[in-house]
């Protein structure tokens, strides 16, 4: 018979994760009673959201087993390891492929260490698309397709890459889980999902060891969180770069994120920017018009709000080129993955997805002079943006184009469609992400209530280059002036058990 649990879900609710660290710290409660009861909320609702792959049993058992630090902000609360990128010594980490299948983490990621060292607890592995390809979280592992479910609606998406993260922080199972972005993979789930998801300046926060900012320029780590606060508590810690560890020369914070938030801050310039991109499909008109709203509220708490024209801001197909590029033309590394995993190149394509698949076969369209086009076109877009921002404080943009799409729906890699018409699908969708990978600028996505169908909608803020605390403190701004919008409830969620 499984032991009472520490307190009612409804208690367990109203937390988030500075709240429970403190309820640790006052010895109300037990990091192990945290952990067993996080635990306990993925027997419940995982059978319904597939969010989950392997729950760290002998974490549960012990919660100081990988070396959470006890002065941590955040020691004792239960975090999922997205199964990608910054992985844990000894545990296993398949990056949702069957390429990478029972592969083992042999040494702790900068990331990773970050996050013990802020005190918080591993105790399991969040799910993701395969090579974290795309924004809709469906992955065959083992011998069955597990789609993860948006919580708002199970026949819906949580996004994606980071979508077993968004599920499980917006169904109330943890407070706090570690995601990435590489194309908009944290900021995607968080708008809908209805969390925060800050996506760092490139450089801001550790790459995995095996990794660097040279080759993986686009992905950034971070967490998705319900409360602007534990957002930046996190990040007072994530940005600790080991000696050698970063290729960009980036200086640490000044101050803390996290008591930076007690004041509002001044008044910002926001340039508003709500056109196509130079794409071809109009932006969902609910989205558009609620940025709108967002936009004139900013005006309401005092900020100054131009709305620009795209073109003032850089060479939009630009952006497009490179990160076509970017899908197909740096496929080629797949072939050394499956060299150090012993699988044959004969093999290699039917350890794959459909979509990642085909995109691994395109990947002869493109040659080496291709990626000396690529960071030239970034080059410009870059500076052009820096040049943009030299004018604005901040950027305010839709997060997404669409609203949130079905699960295993148009965006998945599980479907064997063309390439060309799923890649222009995904640039059309998360135009307004991108960017911010491409350029390493700093993004944050917040909540922004619900659509008519009762989905989350989210907008997302520009900052400039190393500037995370500007959008932080603008950030919570916004979450004491509209508090209906954060960490409200989807109708699948512990407190509703």
């Amino acid at each position: 018979m499984r032991a009472a649990l520490a307190m009612t879900w409804q208690e367990w609710a109203r937390h988030d994760a500075l709240g429970l660290a403190a309820l640790v710290r006052r010895g109300e409660v037990m990091p192990r009673e945290l952990a067993a009861q996080s635990a306990a909320a993925v027997e419940r609702l995982n059978p319904k959201l597939d969010a989950v792959l392997e729950i760290f049993q002998d974490v549960l058992a012990n919660p100081d087993t990988d070396g959470p630090a006890r002065d941590g902000a955040l020691y004792g609360v239960p975090i999922f390891l997205k199964d990608a990128a910054s992985g844990l010594k000894g545990r296993v980490q398949e990056s949702g492929s069957a390429l990478m299948r029972g592969y083992v983490v042999p040494a702790t990621d900068p990331t990773v260490e970050n996050l013990l060292h802020a005190g918080l607890v591993p105790i399991g592995r969040s799910t993701l698309p395969e090579f974290a390809m795309t924004m809709d979280t469906a992955t065959a592992y083992g011998n069955r397709l597990i789609v993860t479910r948006n919580p708002w609606n199970l026949e819906h998406s949580p996004g994606g890459s980071s979508g077993g993260a968004s599920a499980l922080v917006s169904a109330g199972v943890t407070p706090i889980s570690s995601a990435s972005d590489g194309g908009g993979s944290i900021r995607i789930p968080a708008s809908f999902c209805g969390l925060v998801g800050l996506k760092p300046s490139r450089g801001r926060v550790p790459r995995p060891l095996a990794q660097s900012e040279f080759l993986q320029r686009n992905s950034n780590d971070g967490v998705l969180t319900r409360t602007v606060r534990d957002t930046a508590a996190a990040f007072d810690y994530l940005t600790r770069i080991p000696n050698g560890g970063s290729f960009i020369a980036t200086p640490a914070p000044e101050g803390s994120f996290l008591s930076g938030l007690a004041a509002d801050p001044p008044r910002l310039r926001i340039a508003l920017c709500t056109g196509w991109l130079k794409r071809t499909t109009a932006p969902d008109a609910q989205v558009i018009a609620r940025t709108r709203e967002v936009a004139q509220f900013m005006e309401r708490l005092g900020h100054h709000v131009e709305e620009v024209d795209e073109a003032a801001i850089c060479e939009w197909d630009l952006v497009w080129w490179n990160f076509t590029f970017q899908c197909i033309g740096t496929q080629d590394k797949l072939r050394l993955t499956a060299e150090a995993r012993g699988v044959s190149l004969e093999e290699l394509p039917r350890r794959l997805s459909p979509m990642v698949r085909r995109m691994y076969l395109a990947e002869g369209r493109y040659s080496k002079t291709d990626v000396w086009r690529m960071m030239a076109n970034s080059n410009r877009v870059t500076r052009a943006f820096g040049q943009f921002m030299e004018q604005h404080d901040v950027l305010l943009m839709p997060t997404l184009a669409i609203r949130v799409p079905e699960a295993n729906g148009p965006y998945s890699l599980e479907h064997d469609i063309d390439l060309d018409v799923w890649i222009q699908r995904i640039l059309d969708a998360c135009r307004y992400t991108m960017p911010a990978n491409e350029t390493g600028l700093p993004a944050i996505a917040v909540p922004a209530g619900l659509d008519n169908d009762g989905l989350p909608i989210g907008v997302q803020f520009y900052g400039n280059f190393r500037d995370e605390a500007k959008l932080l403190r603008l950030a919570a701004q916004l979450e004491r002036a509209r508090p209906e919008w954060f960490g409200a409830h989807p109708p699948l969620h512990v407190a509703s058990m």
